[in-house]
């Protein structure tokens, strides 16, 4: 779709040299303007496969929020949303303008929504110069019928204009040249000096998580599926290295989304219209959804390829171990959306908190009171271990609050009172699972059994545990399982798979003081109960 710019309102935003824009370009249309264009080129089975430049990966001290006004006294300010003035925004802003006004590239537009729900989905508009970041966003966002267009008018613009630098950051005290900038009373972001796709859609994230707080809809970094009725639904909070696809991804429990959900009073919806996986390593028996999805369409990001042939060798990560590719949601045959339904649900049954231990003190399992679970959603634990990140050559504790911490823009705290009350209200089950180390910590014990741990999300699944016999775990204040069919008792007490207790009483106190230490960050904004419910404190 080939329009004049003045009949979009863009003329509002400063760019008034712009006389052709190509709006909402079919998929067809992208993947030969990527090609021709020089951006990429055709992969396995159709795919485009393109490079991201310098930056494989999102850029997080480059992300600032504009101190304003209507937004300051909501916002979380700190190291995750950074305050910046508003007249280097407008400085930068001008910059951006005069960029699309005079460069003689093509300028492309989308205009879609994000959000399932009709009652708390937002118009996106964003606009960029390079046909494959149009092509990334008509995958991850949720794209329009053509008659939505008619009229249609954005409730947050985001200008990419990854061309453009900011060689005067040092006089402004930034980080680098590179710049993603929100301006939330003016409902815009301008982004420059990176081509990473991943930062428009992790803007929009961080734009809802703005925004739905403020109308009672608890914003979640999490994945969320559903029994083959649609019901039952079950939400799966988890950083990095835990397993949160894997362990999601069943083929009896269609998907709603890998990433990104929003909980209202009328249950869980996915915000996105598409998923953004990572490839490294990818196999087609381990991860057969996501190696399917790979054909026309789909678009991979800073993978190694012969030239020749166009194959991709996705165990090579000398580019970066961050390889990704973004196809439509409906993509995946097992989906809610690829069943032609809208990626909703009601409210769930069931939440699950998965934290990668890499000390082997925690349970493989445990149930969660609403304070528990506002006190592990709060802290979001898990271990990087090597081979999660380059340089970790040795477990690293992470504590990510609300198991997102970068897109989180109120206080983590807020989140949680709202996961608190949805949990009350509803009376959801909430667990802890542990998909890290038993028999002792990392580099001595082993990995979780993938195969119990399976047995654990399907008994929890089915409510099987919602009445089994607990015990108290004296240290982290948790109700284990006594016993679970298919599942070794040993493996529930992780002291008796030590060969040294002395050494695990050591380790359990060490991870315990730690959780302690780093909730200090909320003491004073959280009731006794809720800190109560976490380890005992030394």
């Amino acid at each position: 779709m080939l329009v004049a710019s003045k009949n979009l309102g863009l003329d509002t935003l400063g760019i008034t040299g712009v006389e052709e824009v190509h709006r909402n370009l079919s998929i067809d249309r992208l993947i030969e303007e990527t090609v021709n264009n020089g951006e990429g080129v055709i992969g396995p089975r159709g795919c485009t496969i393109v490079d991201t430049g310098k930056y494989t990966g999102r850029s997080p001290k480059d992300k600032y929020i504009v101190d304003e006004p209507t937004s300051t006294d909501e916002l979380w300010w700190g190291p995750v949303n950074r305050k910046i003035d508003e007249a280097i925004f407008d400085e930068l802003y001008e910059k951006v303008v005069n960029y699309y006004n005079t460069d003689d590239s093509k300028t492309y537009m989308f205009d879609g929504f994000a959000g399932f729900d009709p009652n708390y989905s937002i118009n996106v508009r964003i606009l960029a110069k390079r046909a494959w970041q149009a092509h990334f966003v008509h995958n991850m966002f949720i794209r329009p019928e053509t008659e939505q267009l008619n009229g249609f008018a954005p409730d947050f613009t985001i200008i990419n204009a990854s061309s453009v630098f900011n060689e005067d950051f040092e006089k402004y005290g930034m980080n680098s040249e590179t710049f993603i900038i929100f301006h939330m009373g003016k409902r815009l972001a301008i982004i420059g000096g990176t081509e990473y796709g991943g930062e428009m859609k992790k803007g929009i994230f961080s734009v809802l998580h703005y925004m739905l707080p403020l109308k009672g809809v608890l914003s979640m970094h999490c994945s969320a599926n559903v029994d083959e009725d649609g019901g039952n639904a079950a939400i799966f909070f988890g950083l990095s290295g835990t397993g949160k696809t894997t362990l999601s991804t069943d083929p009896k429990r269609p998907l709603i989304g890998d990433d990104e959900h929003g909980w209202s009073d009328d249950g869980i919806f996915n915000f996105e219209g598409g998923c953004y996986a990572k490839t490294i390593n990818l196999n087609p028996e381990n991860e057969p959804d996501i190696y399917n999805a790979i054909r026309k369409g789909a678009l991979l990001e800073n993978v190694v390829y012969d030239e020749a042939t166009g194959e991709v060798d996705y165990d090579d990560g000398s580019k970066t171990e961050n390889t990704r590719v973004s196809y439509p949601l409906n993509y995946i045959d097992n989906s809610v959306y690829g069943m032609g339904k809208p990626a909703v649900a009601g409210h769930p049954d069931t939440i699950i908190f998965l934290t990668c231990d890499a000390y082997g003190v925690l349970p493989p399992v445990a149930k969660l009171s609403p304070e528990q679970a506002m006190y592990h959603f709060i802290s979001g634990y898990t271990a990087k271990v090597a081979g999660t990140e380059r340089g970790i050559t040795e477990p690293k504790i992470t504590f990510s609050s609300c198991f997102g911490e970068p897109f989180m823009v109120h206080d983590p705290v807020v989140y949680a009172n709202m996961l608190g009350k949805r949990l009350r209200e509803t009376g959801a089950r909430c667990w802890l699972v542990n998909t890290g180390w038993t028999n002792g910590p990392y580099g001595v014990g082993k990995r979780m059994p993938i195969q119990e741990t399976r047995a654990i999300i399907h008994r929890i699944l089915s409510k099987d545990l919602d009445a089994v016999a607990t015990r108290r775990d004296a240290v982290f204040n948790l109700d284990v399982p006594v016993s679970i069919p298919g599942v070794s008792e040993q493996l529930l007490t992780p002291r008796s798979t030590w060969r040294d207790t002395d050494a695990y009483d050591a380790k359990a106190r060490f991870l315990a003081e730690e959780f302690s230490r780093n909730f200090k960050r909320f003491e004073g904004r959280v009731s006794e109960e809720v800190h109560a419910a976490g380890p005992v404190r030394p």
